[in-house]
């Protein structure tokens, strides 16, 4: 079990965006491209999620065009790169839940920071939509743009290095248990979100 953090043991806050600042749903995007599901539509997910080339296209080594090619391909749409764009996007549900005032009550406190595993797409679209939540973050270090994934460990090592504090001094929240693992295992204090309430119950053990 994780010990409870403690007023003053952070200088720096590292956030992951999906599901910890930003609710997202992959099955809205099967629907919006009218993908049958069936029963069990975590196996449509897998197929998709498992691709190398979905991997790739979240380093940066796969432009949009390529990534929709391999959409098409593993899940037999014939959908145009627009169609297909729009429904990736469609994946957004909104801000998560009460996060809005927590960002800005640590931001006052402290330097915010996010790591998030994403794509181009994406960002085109939550830098849009979601500024208002992503202006309290001093840098955001997403993997398309840095060539690396969590958990992979150069991600985390790469992060500590451009924040510039000691790694025992960030608290990072990420909603996976196996990323919060990796970052422990990096020296990082991790908080397994679960919903707003975790980051609300950090801040107040960090006394922010």
């Amino acid at each position: 079990m994780t010990p409870p953090l403690s007023p003053g043991a952070a200088d720096a806050l590292l956030f992951d965006l999906g599901r910890v600042v930003i609710d997202f749903d992959l099955a809205r995007t099967l629907k919006a491209w009218a993908v049958e599901l069936g029963s069990d539509p975590s196996a449509t997910l897998m197929r998709l999620a498992s691709n190398d080339t979905f991997h790739r296209y979240e380093t940066g080594h796969v432009t949009d065009a390529e990534f929709f090619a391999a959409v098409r391909e593993v899940l037999g749409l014939e959908l145009s790169d627009e169609a297909l764009r729009e429904g990736w996007n469609a994946i957004f549900i909104g801000e998560m839940a009460g996060i809005g005032p927590l960002l800005a009550r640590a931001a006052r406190s402290l330097p915010l920071y996010a790591l998030s595993n994403t794509n181009d797409a994406h960002i085109a679209h939550f830098s849009e939509h979601y500024a208002h939540l992503l202006v309290h973050f001093r840098e955001m270090f997403l993997s398309s743009r840095i060539g690396m994934r969590k958990p992979n460990a150069e991600a985390y090592d790469f992060v500590v290095k451009a924040i510039g504090v000691r790694p025992e001094r960030i608290v990072f929240f990420d909603d996976l248990a196996e990323n919060t693992e990796a970052a422990r295992e990096h020296g990082l204090k991790a908080v397994h979100v679960r919903s707003s309430a975790d980051v609300a119950q950090a801040l107040d053990q960090l006394g922010l």
